[in-house]
């Protein structure tokens, strides 16, 4: 399955370049140096891009993270140029038709080119940007199944997607930001690392994680990239080595005052219902869920959940792929109640592949929750 599934998107991938590359030559026909430049560039990028998705993990450090930042920036300008030669085709089509240039759409065609680069690179240029500077989410929520009178400030993030892109540095990043906000607890809802273990272990990690400061605990649950590890339970069982408590279809009283419930990622399909979850937990308390992926939401409502943090959607990561995720999810990214259940989709902390947020933003989510 793994294999089939790798070999139709690399199948489907040199499509795209394949696509991109011919439609960049013969756009370029009367300039012949620029063409050659464009063949060769394409080719190289294609390379590095697929070099860096399957030997990241063989590679030194900091050559690993150069070679896959260059190919998964390959990636976002591959995909952009696919969408803009679509276009391009469209109006050309059009032009069969309507002939409104009779003599023709080199010199347009080439204009509209460079037109794309220019695009290309101020998005990629503020995207970064925005990646590099997450965003703070402020929620106030109230739990209507409790009434003790307490409140206590939440710091959830997902989708850290720790390894080689991600490294130890930009961590201790995050829990400078995590801290600055003074949490009473930190939630971390799934796709912490962001396949292998082995970066997480030999940057010692850990260490970073020892520095977040959250008197009631730091909670995590696995995503889908967690079960792309060396086996589902690695990247968990190495959060626990630096006190994070990880909750694998399973709750926990916490100050004996609330619960936090974690899923394990849907990808397991053994995974325990809800309802299971639950059976037998305080009616008196409110029940905190984290689940990776914002699939069914009713279930949380249907048992008596106050408040469900989700992520996975990454909010698309870059245009228009945020586009995409609010037809796919009831909610893709940001806040929303279901009667008394209370819902929040991160786009995510880190990010997979290309760090560039185009249509979407890094963030970390701080709810003072009241109950």
């Amino acid at each position: 399955m793994k294999i089939g599934f790798f070999i139709f998107i690399l199948a489907f991938t040199l499509l795209m370049v394949g696509y991109v590359t011919f439609k960049g030559w013969q756009i370029l026909q009367i300039h012949s140096t620029a063409r050659v430049v464009y063949l060769i560039a394409n080719i190289a990028l294609f390379l590095t891009m697929l070099i860096g998705l399957m030997l990241q993990g063989s590679m030194p450090q900091p050559l690993a993270k150069a070679v896959t930042f260059v190919g998964y920036s390959y990636m976002i300008v591959m995909i952009y140029l696919l969408l803009s030669f679509a276009i391009l085709d469209i109006v050309r089509l059009s032009n069969l038709i309507f002939h409104f240039a009779p003599k023709g759409m080199l010199d347009f065609r080439f204009w509209w080119l460079m037109g794309t680069f220019v695009v290309i690179s101020v998005a990629m240029i503020f995207g970064n940007y925005k990646f590099n500077h997450p965003e703070i989410v402020h929620l106030d929520i109230q739990a209507e199944n409790s009434h003790q009178n307490k409140k206590m400030r939440i710091v959830a993030a997902s989708d850290i997607h720790l390894g080689v892109s991600i490294d130890k540095k930009r961590l201790k990043k995050y829990v400078e930001l995590i801290n600055a906000q003074e949490p009473d607890i930190v939630l971390l809802a799934g796709d912490v690392s962001d396949r292998s273990t082995i970066p997480l272990v030999e940057q010692k990690m850990a260490e970073e994680f020892r520095q977040i400061i959250a008197p009631l605990g730091v909670y995590a649950i696995s995503g889908n990239h967690e079960h792309f590890s060396e086996n589902p339970f690695a990247t968990g069982n190495y959060l626990e080595t630096a006190g994070v408590h990880v909750l694998r279809d399973t709750s926990m009283l916490v100050d004996s005052c609330f619960y936090i419930i974690g899923r394990d990622d849907r990808v397991n399909p053994q995974r325990k219902p809800l309802a299971d979850i639950m059976k037998g937990l305080r009616a008196d308390v409110p029940k905190i869920l984290l689940d990776h992926q914002p699939f069914d939401l009713h279930q949380a409502q249907e048992n008596g959940v106050d408040l469900q943090i989700s992520g996975h959607t990454h909010n698309g990561q870059f245009f228009p792929g945020n586009l995409i995720v609010k037809k796919m999810y009831e909610l893709g990214h940001g806040y929303k109640q279901k009667g008394k259940t209370h819902y929040y989709v991160s786009s995510g902390l880190g990010i997979w592949g290309p760090q560039y947020r185009i249509g979407s933003q890094s963030e970390l989510v701080v709810i003072d929750f009241a109950y």
